[in-house]
């Protein structure tokens, strides 16, 4: 019998058939969030750098760029094969949620920015600093680096994370 291998980018191997359950990705992210500081940071950082991230891919200039058309849909989606991977239902929660994003920023983009992408990018780059730095300073805090230090996977992890904690 032939068992495949993933690489992931730590260039550790797992078999497929051994993937990870939501609530183990969720179980491994809580072992460096156990500091209420930290986890209130996080609280406020971590949507700020989901938000960012789609803002900066958004601001990158594509011939026709519409709200379906525009590189941060094309990153997007597979974050959104892997969060379907991981339950339904958080797939669905995440199309819903991106579907609004895009349009919210597809909103900033359009009025306060005027259509120009090296406006929305500077505004995304400041909230994708201001909330890193957040991030760093309770990781700091709390004693314990990162999650994706571990696994870049983690990065898709956090948003869920914020939502799923009490």
């Amino acid at each position: 019998m032939t068992i495949l291998v993933l690489i992931d980018l730590n260039l550790q191997s797992e078999p497929i058939h051994m993937k990870r359950s939501l609530e183990n990705w969720l179980a491994a992210y809580d072992v460096c969030h156990q500091n209420k500081f930290n986890k209130w940071i996080h609280r406020f950082c971590v949507p700020l750098i989901f938000v960012s991230v789609y803002a900066l891919l958004f601001s990158i200039p594509l011939p026709g760029k519409s709200l379906y058309w525009n590189i941060a849909n094309l990153v997007y989606i597979p974050a959104l094969i892997f969060w379907f991977r991981l339950s339904f239902r958080l797939g669905l929660l995440f199309t819903f949620f991106g579907f609004f994003l895009a349009i919210g920023v597809m909103v900033l983009w359009l009025f306060p920015c005027h259509g120009f992408d090296h406006v929305l990018a500077k505004i995304a780059l400041l909230g994708f600093a201001i909330g890193w730095i957040g991030q760093f300073i309770g990781h700091h805090i709390e004693g314990k680096k990162p999650s994706f230090f571990e696994d870049l996977q983690f990065l898709l992890i956090g948003p869920i994370w914020i939502f799923k904690r009490k």
